[in-house]
């Protein structure tokens, strides 16, 4: 049994590793390495004037879609964002009747509980 320790992303673990003998013949097929995840995209820079209502992130994940831009008029409850979080698609209402007065994310873009992802007059 061997020692090691493996650094990923930063942190490291301790690992005991077990040389594990065939009886027959190992096959040659090569292993692939594992892919690195691509990073994260940057915040986009804000769209319009902020607003006095904000439109928050309920939960931390991916927004996959905005669905409107800066001057629309929306109704409560109208869908605005789709975020993805733990693989499950969630519409982001309008908390009020108003007008997109900023956008602050866009698609791609990870974000994390209470993030502000846009603002309504």
């Amino acid at each position: 049994m061997k020692n090691l320790k493996i650094t990923v992303n930063g942190v490291t673990y301790d690992v005991q590793v077990e040389e594990a003998y065939a009886t027959s013949a190992p096959s040659a097929a090569p292993v692939a390495a594992p892919q690195a995840a691509p990073a994260p995209k940057a915040a986009p820079q804000t769209s319009g004037t902020a607003g006095s209502v904000e439109v928050s992130a309920p939960m931390p994940g991916t927004i996959l879609s905005v669905n409107v831009s800066v001057g629309q008029k929306v109704t409560k409850g109208q869908a605005v964002a789709v975020l993805e979080a733990m693989k499950m698609e969630n519409e982001i209402p309008a908390p009020q009747d108003g007008t997109v007065a900023s956008i602050n994310v866009e698609k791609g873009a990870n974000v994390e509980t209470g993030a502000v992802l846009m603002t309504l007059n």
